[in-house]
């Protein structure tokens, strides 16, 4: 077909006016326009050429397409094989009837984009068999056109409107492909959400009901699994949620991953940007509650200013804060009791002596090391060690209280700038 010099086709240059773009999947617009313009008894002309095409066309696809190179049993080889021999029928009655109804070959051609899904194949394969049938098509009924003697003018006609009529049922197949799409997406994601809330319920549900709820959601089961607590939301989902069971309709927002290994934790804080949050213990799934009321306690200790307040927090950084922590109550009574000599003692004072207790007790009174940890000289250190066995006296010896006395420190953790 040839074109003129302004590039529009000799039908486009002809019938211009006419050929306004169609709309997709409707049955008017462009293909109607050009029916229209198409003699109505070259219906009967071609319905003798069209019925042996159908067969060819299906052959040529398996020839050319490698996903289709066996046998078309089953739905989707049924659905194509209906769908060629619908499309030819439809177009013979267009041409006679230019506004014949099209719900028929609607469903059938979105079906086609529906079937092509379950295939677990993209849609440009479906698209490529249609132009391979559009170039059979236009092939054979050419070679009839010339041999009944359809003028070349028609001929040029009659190949646009099977290329916009192509075009149509590829759309719905494109349609119906993207519509099972979102409708898979949607059951996925409401199964894992499902699954998530059965590896938070508690008690623990049984194993082999989270088992099932694991297969229909497609998501495996790790040997150990993190809960995140998130806070102070991005305008997106971290990137860790790719892979994760995730909740960010509740006013918690959070995930469940599988444990990171211990060489992976700053590729997935990194994972986490946008967003602060905790990570709560590693733990089989049969324990993920605890692992998030874990992590949201270290999100509550964060925003109290108990825990520093850093973009990520891991959980197991500050295991004794958080069982400290999680009891105010007797954690205050732990320190009342056990650091009870250096209450009445200045703010300066207090801190700096703190500090050289636990440094103290964590070395077992190793001046070198509290030296070298405090950043001050050892003399400073023995003469600090003085004032803590006045203060303290025996309980300095005594296991027990040793034990409780660094617990009492970790609840309430000196400032290192004032020591």
């Amino acid at each position: 077909m040839t074109r003129p010099q302004d590039g529009r086709s000799g039908v486009e240059a002809t019938y211009g006016p006419l050929l306004t773009p169609a709309r997709p999947g409707g049955s008017s617009g462009r293909p109607v326009q050009l029916w229209a313009l198409l003699p109505k008894e070259l219906a009967t002309v071609f319905r003798p050429v069209l019925a042996d095409v159908a067969g060819e066309v299906v052959r040529e696809i398996q020839r050319t397409i490698p996903d289709y190179a066996r046998p078309l049993d089953g739905a989707f080889g049924k659905a194509l094989k209906t769908g060629v021999q619908m499309a030819f029928l439809q177009f013979l009655e267009r041409i006679g009837n230019p506004e014949a109804p099209s719900e028929d070959r609607r469903s059938v051609f979105l079906s086609l984009g529906v079937q092509e899904f379950h295939q677990g194949r993209n849609v440009d394969v479906l698209q490529a068999a249609y132009r391979v049938g559009a170039r059979v098509t236009w092939r054979r009924v050419a070679e009839a056109g010339r041999r009944t003697g359809v003028p070349s003018a028609t001929l040029c006609l009659l190949a646009e409107a099977i290329f916009a009529y192509i075009d149509e049922l590829s759309a719905l197949s494109v349609e119906g492909h993207a519509e099972a799409r979102e409708k898979a997406a949607g059951a996925l994601e409401r199964r894992r959400h499902r699954l998530m809330e059965l590896l938070l319920a508690e008690p623990p549900s049984p194993p082999d009901v989270v088992k099932h709820a694991a297969d229909l959601a497609r998501w495996q089961l790790p040997e150990l699994l993190v809960a995140v607590a998130l806070d102070q939301p991005s305008d997106e989902a971290p990137a860790a949620a790719s892979s994760a069971l995730a909740d960010f309709e509740s006013s918690s927002p959070c995930l469940l991953v599988p444990a990171p290994e211990p060489d992976e934790r700053e590729q997935f804080a990194e994972s986490l940007a946008g967003w602060r949050a905790a990570i709560g213990p590693a733990v089989p799934p049969a324990f993920a509650a605890r692992s998030l009321r874990a992590a949201r306690e270290a999100l509550r200790l964060v925003e109290s200013g108990a825990l520093a307040d850093e973009p990520v927090t891991w959980c197991v950084d500050h295991l004794s804060r958080l069982w400290l922590l999680k009891e105010p109550f007797l954690a205050a009574e732990l320190v009342r009791e056990r650091l009870g000599p250096l209450t009445g003692l200045t703010g300066k004072q207090h801190t700096r002596l703190a500090g050289t207790l636990l440094a103290w007790l964590e070395t077992c009174g190793n001046v070198r090391e509290v030296a070298e940890r405090l950043a001050v000289h050892p003399q400073t250190v023995r003469s600090r060690a003085q004032e803590l066995e006045t203060l303290f006296a025996d309980g300095l010896r005594d296991p027990e209280r040793r034990f409780e006395m660094i617990l009492a420190l970790r609840a309430t953790p000196p400032d290192p700038s004032r020591i």
